[in-house]
């Protein structure tokens, strides 16, 4: 199994998926994007991370962040996120 499957297949992987492909289908993002970002998550090097009481934390590390034509590399990176639906409730 290529490293690229085992990745996919996790939690977050599916996750990754169903969200790009809920963007593709509402035109909120192209399907030639949502490839670049499956093949950005294949390539990451996620060093943590954990779901508790509904809020994912990633911890990545040596991240590359590009806007326009300006690349920046960033050691390390926390994202926390949440579903929004709990939010309005």
């Amino acid at each position: 199994m290529a490293t690229f499957e085992l990745y996919r297949r996790s939690t977050i992987g599916i996750c990754l998926t169903d969200a790009l492909d809920g963007m593709v289908q509402n035109g909120t993002l192209s399907p030639e994007h949502a490839i670049q970002v499956l093949v950005q998550f294949d390539k990451g090097h996620l060093h943590t991370y954990r779901f508790c009481d509904n809020v994912w934390t990633f911890i990545l590390h040596k991240v590359f962040f590009k806007i326009d034509e300006r690349e920046e590399e960033i050691a390390k990176l926390k994202i926390v996120a949440c579903d929004s639906k709990l939010l309005s409730q």
